[in-house]
């Protein structure tokens, strides 16, 4: 009795697995469908071509050079002969400091030094006779020495009086508050009959009279992630787009490259200079930035929409779909460098490869130009 109910239940056990491995009448019909009827597909022939590897990045555009015009000594200001958006030259006079009392002191110290120098004179020549005097055992050794004591104390006055002299022209000279370099004066910081100190330059970036930049060439800071950093290097191509000039393009390249990661952010400093000679780049907006990191001759290309599960495409053989599996090379935006597993004038599927099978039967119904 045990032994035909066991056989029983071993039967019903068989019949059961046998049972639900069979595919469902879906199922069956599903995949029947994809053997039997056509898919209709588009294709692009695999081809050999140059393509281009870029990185994408968002940057501020900064001015090549950028200074506050600031005088080397306290005043008030007298004159600004500038103002905001004038285009400057080196050497330029922009504005000057109230010297009225650095004359007056220029013309006092000159006539010190005339003084001095007429001493010096004297005392020149009463030490040139005193010398021969000595020398004939005129004159005590204590008497050539008090001369020689007041000619060194005449040299010395004169000095100071040049020093003195140097001193105020210096100022007078630096008073006055040149360009130095050629540029735009970006904002006017001070007024008439301010009085302004040179410390006053390091308290912020509108310190100072006038803000001077040069921006006929400008620069981009970027940052860059780890993964992405290994294929900078300096000098390679870059293009600049900003969004108000959006059919023109800013030729570039890589000016420096941080080789250390910010601490905070883990990411890299990486800079683009580009020429701006006609001054449509404006410093303090953004950029869109595009690098060619990589460029290869001669390789074998195909759209990215044929690429499915990051690894696979779709070939036509005959009448039927094939999947490949393939290593990829180079990328951009639309297309795909194909190292390995197809080969060049394989008809690749671009359209209506998502939920294609290996072996499913496939029209074309148009070719698609790369």
């Amino acid at each position: 009795m045990n032994q035909k109910i066991r056989a029983i239940i071993l039967l019903g056990l068989i019949w059961f697995t046998a049972f639900s491995c069979r595919p469902s009448p879906k199922e069956k019909q599903t995949s029947d469908t994809q053997m039997s009827t056509p898919f209709p597909i588009k294709v692009v022939k695999a081809e050999r071509r140059e393509i281009i590897e870029k990185l994408s990045f968002t940057g501020t555009i900064e001015p090549w050079q950028k200074m506050n015009i600031v005088p080397d000594i306290s005043g008030k200001i007298a004159r600004i002969y500038v103002k905001e958006g004038d285009r400057v030259v080196k050497g330029q006079l922009l504005a000057e400091l109230d010297t009225q009392n650095l004359r007056l002191q220029l013309k006092q110290a000159e006539a010190a030094l005339a003084a001095a120098r007429a001493n010096f004179e004297d005392a020149r020549k009463n030490k040139e006779r005193m010398d021969r005097l000595f020398q004939e055992k005129a004159i005590s050794e204590q008497q050539y020495e008090k001369v020689k004591l007041a000619y060194e104390a005449s040299q010395a006055q004169l000095e100071q009086a040049q020093a003195a002299v140097n001193l105020l022209r210096h100022n007078l000279e630096v008073s006055q508050m040149k360009a130095p370099f050629s540029g735009i004066v970006a904002s006017k910081n001070a007024n008439e009959g301010d009085v302004i100190n040179p410390m006053m330059g390091s308290f912020s970036a509108s310190s100072g009279v006038l803000t001077l930049m040069d921006f006929s060439r400008v620069k981009l800071a970027i940052e860059v992630s780890a993964m992405e950093i290994v294929k900078i290097r300096k000098g390679q191509v870059a293009e600049v787009r900003v969004p108000n000039l959006v059919d023109k393009v800013f030729k570039g390249e890589v000016n420096l490259v941080n080789l250390a990661a910010d601490p905070a952010t883990k990411k890299f400093k990486v800079e683009v200079v580009v020429d701006n000679p006609d001054l449509v780049l404006r410093p303090g907006t953004f950029g869109e930035v595009t690098i060619e990191v990589a460029r290869r001759e001669q390789a074998l290309v195909v759209p990215q929409k044929a690429i499915v599960e990051d690894r696979f495409l779709f070939i036509v053989e005959g009448n039927r779909a094939r999947k490949k599996e393939v290593t990829i090379g180079l990328q951009t935006a639309t297309e795909v460098e194909i190292l390995s597993g197809i080969q060049e004038g394989n008809l690749v599927i671009v359209e209506g490869n998502f939920g294609l099978v290996d072996g499913a039967l496939v029209s074309i119904i148009g070719e698609v130009k790369p």
